[in-house]
């Protein structure tokens, strides 16, 4: 019977491999390894998905509308948020620990042999995001699924996951994020998300910097593929708050769909609600409508955890897992308009890749006097900014002195932000913690959700 040490032991396996955030931009040993293991990435269709922002959001909501219409679903995001076994997921639920380790068991030979040829050519072995990405499609292989929803991890062209080709290539907002690595405009950077617009496919588009778009297009057109982008042959019509959500009206590529309700806050998960609908029906055609009452049955199941998500209520705490300035943007903006606080405490803690000058001017810029006071705090990544270096940036930035808080340990954050929330006699005083996913995944844990 496997049991959590198993899976626990698999997940220190692979972080013993090159982490994350070194991702090698390669594909030979991904293709190497997809053909030791009998090409488990031409086992299914794959609906790709790209972009800067909004990227889980919109493949989970590709995935509730692909099993509204009884397909069998594979999803493959990044990073988790509590568990390994989270981003990969079966029928919208964390593959059983049994079949992880399982599988891992069956492919690790086999990994072992492209390890060995990296070795003997001089190149490092495979890193814990190629491993978790053979992984990957080894379950839905196994399973087997009708179809996966695949997030890439980072940028396109040599991401770990390019080593599928799309039926549809998805490519949510591009702005600048990892800039270091994909670009230092956003032209450069849709260059590499273009990477996954294949022959045979289909793009669909979320609305983009007019550099960007043309990249994109420029793409399209010569692999010869159909493109659609939001603004132009789709996107949103109209959309109201409503309790737990937001009721949207949206034109697809095929058909018009009113009164849907999006149990998501926010323009920008209209906007991905818009994309997702023109990803299936690329899927499915292109030509023909979607089914109305099953898209709505789709979008009623529909959640993404540490997206806006409140965790608890008197006072409410809100996580949210912007971790890049126009991700802050967006999320401000929802904020100010689903929820009617008084006034807000927000919890930060920033990566040390991440543009912390520019999430904390974005924050202060877009929270406004809504947010009166800041505390910084730091997650348990050793790729954490100190808190204290966060406050000192901050000062700099002109948040005021009196505002700011520092605490080292999220828990001292979370209790020094409750005392806050609390201190208002009205009790409209809300929390939020941001700035980073490592930041969220622990509040979550901390404040008892279960896995995402």
């Amino acid at each position: 019977m496997t049991d959590e040490f198993s899976v626990e032991s698999v997940y220190a396996e692979l972080l013993g491999r090159a982490p994350e955030n070194k991702m090698e931009p390669r594909l030979a040993p991904l293709h190497r390894a997809m053909d030791i293991l009998g090409e488990p990435n031409k086992a299914f269709p794959i609906i790709h998905v790209t972009g800067t922002n909004g990227k889980t959001s919109t493949a989970r909501m590709i995935e509730a509308g692909l099993r509204a219409h009884g397909l069998s679903t594979g999803r493959y995001t990044s990073p988790h948020l509590s568990k390994v076994t989270e981003r990969i997921s079966i029928d919208g639920e964390p593959v059983p620990d049994e079949t992880f380790v399982r599988i891992w068991d069956e492919i690790r030979p086999y990994l072992e042999i492209v390890d060995g040829e990296l070795e003997a050519d001089g190149q490092p072995r495979l890193t814990y995001f190629e491993c978790l990405t053979i992984l990957g499609f080894a379950v839905f292989a196994d399973q087997p699924v009708n179809v996966a929803v695949i997030e890439v991890g980072l940028g396109g062209i040599t991401d770990a996951t390019n080593v599928g080709d799309g039926q549809v290539a998805v490519v949510t907002p591009i702005s600048l994020d990892h800039t270091e690595l994909l670009g230092e405009t956003t032209e450069e950077i849709a260059y590499e998300k273009a990477g996954i617009i294949k022959p045979g496919g289909f793009l669909i588009s979320a609305a983009q910097p007019v550099d960007a778009a043309q990249v994109l297009l420029e793409k399209a057109k010569e692999v010869n593929v159909p493109f659609r982008f939001e603004g132009v042959e789709f996107g949103v019509e109209s959309r109201n708050v409503a309790v737990g959500g937001q009721m949207v009206t949206i034109q697809g590529i095929a058909g018009r769909y009113e009164d849907l309700l999006v149990p998501l806050h926010g323009a920008h998960q209209a906007e991905n609600a818009a994309v997702a609908i023109a990803a299936l029906e690329a899927f499915f055609g292109a030509e023909k409508p979607l089914d109305a009452e099953v898209l709505q049955e789709a979008f009623a199941s529909v959640n993404s955890p540490g997206r806006l998500e409140v965790l608890r209520t008197a006072p409410t705490i809100i996580v949210d897992a912007a971790h890049n300035p126009e991700g802050i943007r967006v999320s401000a903006e929802a904020i100010h308009e689903a929820f009617s606080f008084s006034k807000l405490v927000v919890v930060v803690g920033v990566l040390k890749e991440k543009d912390a000058e520019e999430i904390l001017r974005q924050l202060k810029e877009s929270l406004g006097d809504l947010a009166s006071e800041y505390c910084f705090t730091q997650s348990n990544s050793p790729r954490a900014v100190p808190a204290e270096d966060l406050a000192e940036l901050a000062l700099d930035l002109g948040f005021g002195e009196d505002n700011i808080h520092v605490a080292e340990k999220l828990d001292d954050a979370l209790e020094w932000a409750v005392e806050r929330a609390e201190s208002n006699e009205d009790l409209a005083g809300g929390i939020l913690v941001t700035g980073s996913i490592t930041l969220v995944a622990e509040a979550r844990i901390l404040l008892g959700k279960p896995e995402a």
